[in-house]
């Protein structure tokens, strides 16, 4: 099996980190292919920047789906995820949804903790738009960004423990999501300071590409009815060109 880990994000540091997550997860007899944005943002932290790096994830999928089984979505928020459902015919997962659906499966309310408030919204539209609202708490961050994104891991790990912490003391939360890319493997470092399930959605959303893969048939992806029409595309990559005219496809 193979598994494209593409990460929207220009951080290299990022990625690496979440492939050695997702190789521990995934086991000797899954391919994991790591892919790094090589434009845009240094990480994502808005809606704005979300739709951009939507784009750029189209281009890198489209780049490297010979022998794909399936793709992760590496940035939580999930850029471009339903877009890439539309063009690609295989099982596209994104951290954020599978994080949720897991959590969903794990406990009755969940709640998100991240590093900073800039992303509260955009979170919580990845929420409302995986029909689970109904058992989120909220989304909880500190008061203000980090002002190093380099050691934010260690500087912040006891806000973010805290904050868990009153997810579930005052809001009822019984699962934890991690949100956030600079966060992946963070969960289990923190776990036994938390009186809940933490999840860590790299790990999540790995694990859920592997199964829908061993779920599901390709015929089942190339026979769908409500899929894009073919369409000539001026100015983008020829990958993905080809793939939206109806050419190419896996």
């Amino acid at each position: 099996m193979r598994i494209l880990l593409v990460n929207p994000n220009m951080s290299t540091d990022m990625t690496d980190r979440m492939a050695d997550i997702a190789r521990r997860i995934a086991g000797p007899d899954v391919d994991i292919v790591p892919l790094t944005a090589r434009s845009g943002f240094p990480y994502i932290a808005s809606r704005a920047e979300a739709q951009i790096a939507g784009g750029i994830a189209f281009d890198m999928i489209a780049e490297n789906l010979a022998g794909a089984d399936a793709v992760v979505m590496a940035a939580f928020g999930d850029p471009g995820l339903r877009g890439a459902r539309e063009l690609f015919d295989l099982p596209v997962i994104g951290m954020a949804e599978a994080a949720m659906l897991s959590a969903a499966m794990l406990g009755e309310r969940f709640a998100i903790v991240t590093f900073s408030p800039v992303m509260r919204r955009w979170y919580l539209d990845c929420v409302h738009d995986s029909g689970l609202m109904g058992r989120c708490c909220g989304v909880r961050t500190p008061k203000a960004h980090p002002a190093d994104m380099a050691s934010m891991r260690e500087t912040l790990r006891a806000d973010l423990v805290a904050l868990a912490r009153q997810a579930i003391d005052e809001d009822g939360a019984e699962v934890i999501i991690l949100g956030g890319a600079p966060l992946a493997g963070l969960a289990p470092e923190i776990s036994d300071m938390v009186p809940a399930i933490v999840i860590d959605p790299i790990a999540a959303a790995v694990s859920q590409a592997i199964a829908m893969v061993r779920i599901t048939t390709p015929s089942g992806f190339l026979d769908r009815q409500y899929r894009p029409l073919p369409k000539q595309a001026t100015g983008l990559a020829p990958a993905l060109t080809d793939i939206l005219a109806g050419q190419m496809r896996q």
